[in-house]
């Protein structure tokens, strides 16, 4: 099952994962929407792979490392976060409602779209 987090439970959920490695906030979002607005890396590395691309870029990630799974609103972050379970990441979660939670949540200088 993989870990619902909402933006401003991410900090708990990133903490509680530090026993198992350095986590990664793993932006799946376009080149364009990453123009758009972005998260600082704060307490995370923060790695940023489109959606569509990431089967080739798999050995980019470390399976034994913590992930976060970011998109826009939640739902391409959730089926990157299934994948990456079903290849064998352990600790793998969605960041619920996306970079626009992250804006309403956390950060409301991150422009939404």
């Amino acid at each position: 099952m993989i870990a619902q987090v909402r933006p401003s439970d991410l900090a708990d959920w990133l903490d509680g994962m530090r026993a198992h490695g350095e986590p990664v906030v793993l932006d799946v979002r376009e080149p364009g929407e990453l123009r758009a607005a972005s998260v600082k890396a704060d307490g995370f590395a923060l790695v940023t792979i489109p959606m569509g691309v990431i089967p080739p870029r798999l050995a980019e990630l470390d399976p034994k490392r913590p992930v976060a799974c970011l998109c826009h609103h939640g739902g391409r972050s959730m089926q990157v976060a299934h994948f990456l379970s079903s290849r064998g990441f352990e600790h793998v979660a969605n960041i619920a409602g996306g970079i626009n939670a992250w804006s309403a949540e956390v950060d409301p200088s991150v422009p939404r779209y």
